[in-house]
């Protein structure tokens, strides 16, 4: 399997793992308050990739790794979480989806101009049929419900935050490996959600236990696990391509509400979806090139053999005068 090939199942897996986790926090923010809600799902995380990362063997980070580790773990895995669990709190799932697509845009445009890694043609196209079947989805999804302008400013925040994490992220990676990168990300957002520490012990002794598994989950799988497929897939890939593989995350939201949920979603709902996912496969697609024909080979005659040359007698110096006349040889 090729490296490119790799680093897509990887992507695919990130999508999924994080499009399940739009499952277990809409359960599970009933009970807990969105700073408890991260720090508890980022504790359980931190565990299982201390553990992975001893295993390994990785080591340290290198210095020139920590600046991204620290940025993109403050304000991905940090400070992203927070705002957007309270985001969901003020506004509708169709309106929050809606303002948390621009996070792509953003990483498309910050990694085109930051890290240079360019915007081509087919990438734009895939992400601005995504992005009309994202605004679908939550058209469809938002029933008319209320929104709040703190609620849209928060899931702004929180697409501004992703963005800037994934960019901070790319050059770290370059540095040092993806469990490094994921690990001390991760530890770096749950030191910088340990203020909310003392809601997250008040309401866990209150919690339902389906509530507490759906905390749990979302620590070892979406974070633990999709987060290293990610920072993999991210270290080959480039960001903007990256960023418009998370489109896929509406319309597998959707699916998994229909088959988990039993939530059966409506024609405009599945018209969304399906957007979403044409623009992720025209986004992953490669652009055909034509191909330039190759005049046939003109056949070379073979060659005559050349026979060898025959060395010329040499010529025998003239006798001197003198020797001839004494009549002795020379």
């Amino acid at each position: 399997m090729s490296d490119n090939s790799r680093a897509a199942g990887a992507a695919a897996v990130t999508v999924v793992l994080w499009a399940s986790a739009f499952v277990a926090i809409r359960s599970a923010g009933g009970h807990f308050s969105p700073g408890a809600l991260a720090l508890g799902r980022l504790l359980v995380a931190s565990l299982a990739l201390g553990v992975m990362w001893l295993v390994s063997g990785d080591g340290w980070p290198p210095r020139a790794a920590w600046p991204g580790i620290l940025g993109s773990g403050v304000l991905w895995f940090g400070l992203y979480m927070i705002t957007l669990n309270w985001g969901e709190r003020e506004v509708d799932a169709g309106t929050a989806a809606m303002v948390v697509t621009i996070g792509p845009i953003l990483i498309a445009l910050l990694g085109g101009w930051l890290l240079r890694e360019g915007l081509p043609r087919r990438l734009g196209a895939g992400m601005a049929v995504s992005l009309a079947g994202a605004i679908v989805v939550g058209i469809s999804e938002s029933g008319g419900g209320r929104t709040s302008v703190i609620g849209v400013v928060l899931c702004l925040v929180a697409a501004v935050c992703y963005a800037a994490g994934v960019v901070f992220q790319k050059p770290a990676l370059g540095h040092a490996s993806a469990v490094q990168v994921t690990t001390f990300g991760c530890f770096a957002g749950t030191v910088a959600c340990l203020p909310f520490a003392g809601q997250l012990v008040s309401q866990l002794g209150s919690a339902p236990v389906s509530d507490t598994l759906n905390v749990v989950y979302l620590g070892l799988f979406p974070t633990m696990l999709g987060f290293t497929t990610w920072a993999y897939a991210l270290a080959r890939t480039p960001s903007p391509k990256m960023g418009a593989t998370t489109y896929a995350v509406p319309g597998l939201v959707v699916i998994m509400s229909w088959l988990i949920l039993g939530q059966v979603p409506g024609w405009l709902t599945i018209v969304g979806g399906a957007l979403c996912l044409a623009g992720v496969a025209v986004t992953r697609s490669r652009s055909a090139r034509k191909a330039v024909p190759v005049p046939p080979a003109v056949p070379v005659p073979p060659a005559v053999p050349v026979p060898p040359a025959v060395p010329a007698p040499s010529a025998s110096p003239a006798p001197s005068v003198a020797a001839a006349a004494e009549g002795r040889p020379r």
